[in-house]
């Protein structure tokens, strides 16, 4: 991981972050983005200790930490506008930090450890209605006034609905992983390092396809599909703004985000009779309860699917 921001910390605690950082990257081999978080959430929280103490910190002020100090930093974060999630993963962050640290024998983490993460809100996530959807990844549907642009949005989001997709591993698929032979099916490498394989319909490739003619780029077999105006790697904040501008425009509710494609693209398989267990293997959970909550599907579908399917129905 690289040091590019300035740390407030003494010495002491910088080195021993920056072993911690690699121990996540190396012997833990925790997911890049996760270890950006956990990097970014304990440089935040050594910022607010430089103010809260009236110094940086250091390896033995860490060790003098209270809960109530623990506490502080959470209300700050939440002043700012961060959520239950949030919150819980910096606390999450700060916890492994300080116990690598414990396993040093440098500091007592009991502090930390008795702060309860907070509770994150469990309401089911909104997908849109098959129409909408298909309006939004259509490529007469797109904005842009560049014709290669609206159909690169177009195909991104064709490939967050149509296979299943987080926004980051689209944007993350080389060029020469989605063309010829391969254009079937994509093997995914997901959260946590697992793999997966999902399948790439006609339509998603024929929308690639379209995108990849337009391209002014050049898209070595190596180097990202995607691209942003000028030819670097497209960022996900482009998507995310276009796709505002659409819900503008398609009268969308403000639910229909990116990620919302995902979550339409479980719940309209299970919502059309697919196995959750199959559901699961497609969006590269680790757990069964988590595919349930990721789909929704009204009472009157699911009675539908159990008069069809059940032998006494």
């Amino acid at each position: 991981m690289s040091e590019a921001f300035l740390i407030c910390a003494k010495p002491d605690l910088q080195q021993a972050r920056v072993e911690w950082l690699k121990r996540l990257e190396g012997e833990r081999r925790l997911s890049a983005l996760t270890v950006t978080a956990y990097e970014r959430d304990t440089r935040q929280f050594l910022q607010f200790l430089t103010g809260h103490l009236g110094d940086a910190p250091g390896i033995k002020d860490i060790a003098d930490l209270r809960p109530s100090d623990f506490r502080a930093f959470l209300a700050m974060r939440r002043r700012d506008g961060a959520g239950a999630r949030s919150l819980g993963r910096g606390l999450a962050g700060i916890r492994s930090l300080l116990k690598f640290l414990e396993r040093q024998g440098l500091v007592n983490a009991a502090g930390v450890s008795a702060v309860r993460s907070p509770k994150a809100s469990k309401g089911l996530p909104k997908p849109l209605t098959a129409a909408d959807a298909r309006k939004v990844v259509s490529g007469e549907g797109q904005l842009a006034e560049e014709p290669w642009i609206a159909a690169r949005n177009a195909a991104v989001l064709a490939l967050l609905y149509g296979s299943g997709l987080r926004i980051s591993e689209a944007l993350g698929l080389r060029a020469g992983e989605l063309s010829g032979k391969r254009a079937g099916a994509l093997r995914i490498k997901g959260k946590g390092g697992k793999t997966r394989l999902v399948p790439v319909l006609p339509v998603v490739a024929e929308a690639v396809g379209e995108y990849r003619k337009l391209c002014p780029w050049h898209l070595p077999p190596e180097e990202p599909l995607f691209r942003g105006a000028k030819g670097g790697p497209l960022q996900p904040a482009i998507i995310q703004r276009e796709m505002r501008k659409m819900r503008a425009a398609l009268n969308l509710p403000d639910t229909a985000t990116p990620h919302a494609l995902r979550h339409s693209f479980a719940t309209h398989l299970l919502g059309r009779g697919g196995d959750l267990r199959a559901i699961q293997e497609l969006l590269g959970h680790a757990s069964l309860s988590t595919t349930q909550v990721y789909t929704a599907v009204d009472t009157s579908r699911l009675l539908e699917i159990y008069d069809a399917a059940h032998p006494r129905a």
